[in-house]
């Protein structure tokens, strides 16, 4: 981890405006474990923070890291989305994609799959066979994006991002690499398109490396540690594995990592996000996303109608190993 990397030397500079001022940390929480899909494990990292601090965020997964033993590797089998979007990374290892809309594709080392549900879908993600067989490792984050209210019946979308596709940039001494995955970060696009204001971004710390990123002020700010250790904000909150930072306030987010990391996370790993807050009735229920009660049944009535679409004749299916 993390499998798309490059020249700190070769990568254009993140400039912070001399007036500048940092942003402050309001609470840092730690993930619960859990299981998801067919049973792989997960860290639920939004656990524990308020909604408003979250939005337009609504759920968030640390899926692994776990080494699979050959025959373990799980995902999910066909289900149904209404009213967000969904954005897959995957920083180690192989998923597949299939949905009722005629999106699809192979998830790599460093890939995104940025899929909008918004009317109603069905889809599909799950290991390929060949990496059931085998096992390995595995690690991936899945995050759900609110749509607005006036976009939560839009027509289902699929962009397929690859690990090169992103933008990386680096902090003037280079002991930082930035890769913006979505939205933009102090002028630097990512090549994921949301359909509400946001930034999402994955960064390298080398031990004993700090940066300062320029935050949108009317984004909220939320630092996850997918790995390593170190310290988040203008007074070095200590935070590690699986702890996620609520930041407030500020043009910039500021991150350092520990001088000593251990040998199994050589650098610290976070994942940052934010965008414009919706502030809208949110209501979910299960794959289901809407403002009301009374959408959350439509939703519901749709699906079981076949609205949603159908799976497609010949559809990936979960790989069973044969016992």
């Amino acid at each position: 981890m993390p499998a798309i990397t490059a020249d700190p030397l070769t990568l254009p500079r993140i400039d912070l405006p001399l007036d500048a001022q940092p942003r402050s940390v309001t609470s840092i929480t730690r993930a619960p474990s859990g299981n998801e899909g067919e049973g792989f494990p997960v860290r639920r990292a939004f656990a524990g923070i308020s909604a408003a601090d979250l939005d337009p965020f609504i759920h968030m997964d640390q899926m692994g890291a776990v080494e699979y033993a050959p025959g373990e590797p799980k995902g999910t089998p066909w289900h149904p989305h209404r009213g967000f979007e969904t954005f897959t990374y995957l920083i180690d290892g192989q998923f597949i994609h299939q949905d009722s809309h005629g999106g699809g594709g192979t998830i790599l080392d460093g890939g995104t799959q940025y899929m909008t549900a918004g009317d109603g879908i069905l889809h599909i993600e799950t290991p390929p066979e060949h990496l059931v067989e085998s096992g390995g490792l595995f690690h991936g984050l899945q995050l759900w994006i609110n749509l607005p209210r006036d976009k939560k019946r839009i027509a289902p979308q699929y962009q397929d991002l690859q690990g090169a596709d992103c933008t990386m940039v680096t902090s003037n001494d280079g002991g930082a690499v930035l890769r913006v995955l979505a939205g933009a970060v102090a002028g630097h696009d990512g090549p994921g398109i949301s359909h509400t204001p946001l930034a999402i971004a994955h960064l390298t710390l080398a031990p004993g490396a700090q940066i300062q990123i320029p935050w949108r002020t009317d984004f909220n700010a939320l630092a996850y540690a997918l790995a390593g250790a170190g310290t988040v904000g203008p007074n070095g909150q200590p935070f590690a594995t699986g702890e996620m930072a609520v930041l407030k306030d500020g043009d910039y987010v500021q991150i350092s990592a520990n001088t000593t990391q251990e040998s199994r996370t050589p650098n610290l790993e976070v994942f940052l996000i934010g965008g414009v807050p919706l502030r809208q009735p949110v209501v979910q229920y299960g794959p289901f996303v809407m403002c009301s009660n009374a959408e959350i049944m439509e939703a519901v009535e749709d699906f079981q109608a076949g609205r949603f679409g159908q799976i497609p004749s010949g559809a990936i299916q979960p790989h069973r190993p044969r016992g």
